[in-house]
């Protein structure tokens, strides 16, 4: 028990730490890098809480595919952050609206659980004893039979923000030759074909 707790507060202060880190890094590749770390701690977390299924997802899904990704888009895309940063004071009154909105939830679940601490303990669904299933068993069934409509509705939402993304980051460069199947499969031998007669001992 004392190791649980001695582990606890070991992921869950580099967790706190780097994700400080991520907000306050000047430089991008860095706040990613501190993030990946912010995941993998909060993974341990969820170990230690016997969510193992919710740890193997941030592992795989968030480190594996997001926060790389975030890491090649930086890398790649040639973005002036002291550009971005120069106009940043005009979103301070939006941003803290949207913090205060953060800040008043918080109390509101933490005084919930201060005043109704049984309400916790009373799921919404009924959850199978340890022993009879996994974790990712009962999940799986919450998911794909009380939640089913939710679960499709948010893969839905993914595949229309996916190809969003794609369609606004598509740009199309003047002066690049592509690949036409149409035009190549429409041309004849006359159009591909040009036969030139050279002179001896002399170049075209």
């Amino acid at each position: 028990m004392i190791l649980q707790t001695l582990f606890f507060y070991l992921f869950a202060a580099v967790t706190v730490a780097s994700a400080f880190m991520v907000i306050s890094s000047r430089n991008p590749v860095h706040s990613v890098l501190f993030l990946i770390l912010a995941f993998f701690n909060s993974a341990g977390l969820f170990l230690l809480l016997g969510a193992e299924f919710l740890a193997m997802i941030l592992v795989v899904v968030y480190v594996g595919a997001v926060a790389v990704l975030f890491l090649f888009v930086v890398m790649m895309l040639d973005v002036d952050f002291a550009e971005l940063r120069h106009g940043a004071l005009q979103y301070l009154p939006i941003g803290g609206l949207i913090g205060l909105i953060l800040l008043i939830e918080l109390v509101m679940v933490l005084g919930a659980w201060v005043i109704a601490p049984d309400v916790s303990a009373t799921p919404a669904a009924p959850i199978p004893p340890m022993g009879e299933t996994s974790n990712v068993a009962a999940l799986g069934q919450l998911l794909y039979t009380r939640y089913v409509y939710f679960f499709q509705a948010a893969g839905m939402v993914l595949l229309v923000a996916m190809v969003g993304a794609i369609v606004l980051t598509l740009r199309h460069k003047e002066g690049v030759k592509r690949q036409d199947i149409s035009q190549q499969v429409a041309r004849t031998p006359e159009q591909s074909i040009e036969v030139r007669k050279v002179p001896s001992r002399k170049g075209i």
